[in-house]
């Protein structure tokens, strides 16, 4: 597997001429075109895709991108990437950004809060026309920029129309929740459902507090994907879901059985009674012996 240290050693093993700038570059291919060809790699950059295949496949680690669903997708650096034998529908573009290009600027941090970075391929973006046309001109801005004479503005320039076009990508994510709400709802469902199973099968007791990663894996989505799916949903993050079912089921314990509260504790998954008080009286504001003796009174 190659690793690209450079924008330039990527260009050149796949194929594409070298980039206007070493640490920014805008790849562009046409319709039917082969590209770029089949190479596995993990880079110092990151990519930023739009595409629509008639074949071949991208991977992004073991999660392979379905062309008949999404057209843009976001890769982090140092992430698994492969490109295997692609043929494209129609146009497509990458946008390479190399990590020391955003160095001392507000994106550099700005672009770590963006979750889509973090999603899976098979979760890519699905774009409307109107949100097609708006990508390709932010793209084309800042590609007509690039090959200006480079001077004191151009970088603040690319950069303000990149964290623009990241900014669209965020919203059309959101859009996306809302449209797709039957689909979203029935995953919430089964995300309930399967804390439920795991509770009523003391899968707790013997594996330990169930997990976001765990049950994300569950319903073939990735952590943050399904966390920020869950919060359009309801209002809540999956860990804070898995927190208040937690509280929902300690309440139920201490309300309704004698169990004292290490063995609460140990029966929820907690490693320890100290976590579990902490937690109970973050949410509830009372300690778990207090919320007993008061539930008895």
């Amino acid at each position: 597997m190659k690793h690209f240290e450079s924008i330039s050693a990527f260009n050149q093993a796949t194929g594409v001429k070298p980039p206007e700038h070493p640490m920014f570059s805008i790849l562009y291919a046409n319709k039917d075109d082969h590209w770029p060809g089949d190479v596995e790699f993990i880079a110092n950059f990151y990519i930023i895709g739009f595409k629509k295949l008639t074949s071949g496949s991208v991977l992004y680690g073991k999660t392979k991108y379905d062309h008949d669903l999404g057209t843009m997708s976001f890769i982090k650096p140092r992430q698994k990437v492969t490109f295997r034998d692609i043929r494209l529908e129609e146009a497509c573009f990458l946008i390479l950004v190399h990590e020391d290009y955003l160095a001392g600027s507000a994106l550099h941090n700005e672009i770590k809060k963006y979750h889509y970075f973090d999603y899976d391929i098979n979760e890519a973006l699905h774009l409307s026309p109107s949100e097609e046309e708006t990508i390709w001109t932010l793209m084309q801005t800042m590609n007509k920029e690039l090959h200006n004479n480079t001077d004191a503005y151009s970088k603040t320039i690319i950069l303000s129309h990149l964290n623009t076009l990241l900014k669209y990508a965020e919203r059309f994510y959101k859009r996306q929740f809302i449209n797709r709400a039957e689909i979203t709802g029935a995953i919430a469902t089964r995300f309930n459902e399967m804390l439920a199973a795991y509770f009523a099968a003391e899968e707790a007791h013997k594996s330990g507090l169930p997990t976001v990663t765990a049950l994300a894996e569950r319903l073939n989505l990735s952590p943050r994907y399904l966390s920020d799916l869950l919060r359009q949903q309801t209002g809540k993050t999956a860990l804070e879901l898995i927190h208040l079912y937690l509280i929902a089921e300690a309440k139920n314990l201490l309300k309704g059985t004698a169990l004292n509260i290490n063995e609460i504790s140990s029966a929820l998954g907690f490693e320890n009674s100290n976590y579990f008080s902490r937690l109970f009286k973050r949410t509830v504001g009372l300690t778990p012996h207090v919320f007993r003796q008061q539930s008895l009174n």
